[in-house]
């Protein structure tokens, strides 16, 4: 009976709510032009939808993929002692004036007033918040030195008013953006901060799985600054890279032709900007009052900020890795890790149903998540194509080699092309020899 419950809350594909067009423009009040491989595939298969010029709704399949992402940033972050927070999406714009940062950035921010006339900024970033938050606690408790560094990081929604929204989510009026703050008592400590969240941001980078570039911007936005990037020809910026020791550097602050290190010739790639990390020293913390207590005396805090754009990690990720027709997905972050596709209704094999429960028992004890595609109105044949194209890594057929004395399912590994019949016990051991997790 325990396991007959367990299949009652399968999740299932005929429940799902999945949107699918296959139009080469999307009509949501206004036209979104379609420019990429990756905007194409996530609008046609329901990962997320367009509801207005440079806006996406992020659909079921689209929130599983996040979250995935989300929960490998979250204890990354974990890692080095970093703490989860959400700040207001509204800023008063009275902060950014006292950095110095509205008049040159206005154009580009979204911007309303409350009806007592004081206006705020929808935040495409959070650094004067974040200070005026750590100012607010500081004149309420003085903040010693014993309590730094701080590390406050947040997932949330940031707006930037694009004049030419494209590329679905790489280049969108909202996007998803995890940042992270840090307060430090020296320069010295918050290099050794910013070091720190830098290997952080590598692990999670290689967890994903997907070649990445880290490439020195120099003094841009603070003291040090470097850009994480994947490699892609839809991306806006270009990098110089050494073939041996692969030092990078952004091309728009270098004329260098040579590796400063091997001596090697630079290679130039398209790349597109995923990941972005600054030492800012005391930039905001000075004007906005971030301060500690040094010896008697308020001293500002070293400021370092880090952001990732999940939004565009995930875009990139089907950009780099799909076919024109088909999304794949890291493995980490597929919607689900398996699909299992059980026989048509009606058909020689309709029995052999019975081992659906068996399967999912397989991966329910091993903490894998899977789906069952039960539209069973439909051949064997026209779903796994469907599943291959919603890019689940691994799909389970119930078919014709089910009905052996020994059952077998076919086990098509779509990653890596690879396809074999299995028995259960066998299942069992290949999916046991199978790392999901580092």
């Amino acid at each position: 009976m325990a396991s007959k419950t367990k299949i009652v809350n399968l999740t299932r594909m005929s429940k799902m709510f999945q949107p699918l067009t296959t139009n080469e423009s999307f009509d949501s009040g206004e036209k979104t032009e379609v420019t990429s491989k990756s905007h194409k595939l996530m609008i046609n298969y329901g990962i997320i939808k367009p509801v207005s010029i440079g806006m996406y709704a992020i659909l079921p399949l689209g929130m599983r993929i996040l979250n995935k992402l989300i929960d490998i940033v979250d204890k990354e972050m974990a890692n080095i002692g970093a703490e989860k927070i959400l700040l207001p999406a509204l800023t008063p714009t009275k902060l950014w004036k006292k950095t110095d940062r509205y008049e040159s950035n206005k154009t580009e921010l979204f911007t309303v007033t409350d009806r007592h006339k004081k206006e705020y900024i929808l935040s495409p970033t959070h650094e004067e918040a974040i200070c005026d938050l750590i100012s607010s606690a500081g004149q309420t408790v003085h903040i010693p030195t014993k309590l730094l560094p701080f590390k406050l990081y947040q997932i949330s929604s940031k707006w930037r008013d694009e004049m030419k929204p494209r590329l679905g989510l790489l280049r969108s009026r909202e996007f998803i953006m995890k940042d992270l703050y840090t307060f430090d008592t020296s320069l010295d400590n918050a290099q050794q901060t910013y070091d720190l969240v830098c290997e952080s941001y590598n692990n999670i980078f290689r967890q994903i799985g997907i070649k990445y570039t880290k490439s020195d911007m120099g003094t841009i936005g603070g003291l040090i600054s470097h850009e994480y990037h994947y490699i892609s020809d839809i991306g806006e910026d270009t990098i110089l890279q050494c073939p041996s020791c692969q030092f990078s550097i952004n091309q728009s602050i270098s004329e260098t032709k040579n590796c400063p290190k091997c001596k090697n010739e630079l290679q130039s790639y398209t790349v597109a900007e995923v990941g972005h990390t600054f030492l800012l020293d005391t930039k905001y913390s000075k004007p906005l009052k971030a301060l500690f207590i040094e010896q008697n005396k308020p001293t500002p805090m070293v400021m370092g900020c880090f952001g990732l754009g999940l939004t565009r990690i995930i875009m990139l990720a089907v950009e780099i890795l799909s076919t024109n027709n088909e999304i794949r997905w890291p493995i980490k972050l597929a919607p689900y890790t398996v699909c299992i596709i059980p026989p048509k209704t009606g058909s020689k094999e309709e029995s052999t149903t019975v081992y659906v429960e068996q399967l999912f028992e397989i991966f329910y004890k091993r903490n894998i998540d899977a789906i069952l595609d039960d539209r069973t109105n439909y051949t064997i044949g026209k779903r796994l194509v469907f599943a291959r194209a919603l890019g689940y890594p691994y799909i389970i057929v119930i078919g014709k080699a089910a009905t052996q004395s020994i059952p077998l399912f076919e086990i098509h590994d779509v990653n890596n092309s690879t396809y074999r019949e299995l028995s259960l016990d066998q299942m069992s051991n290949y999916f046991d020899n199978i790392s999901f997790k580092d």
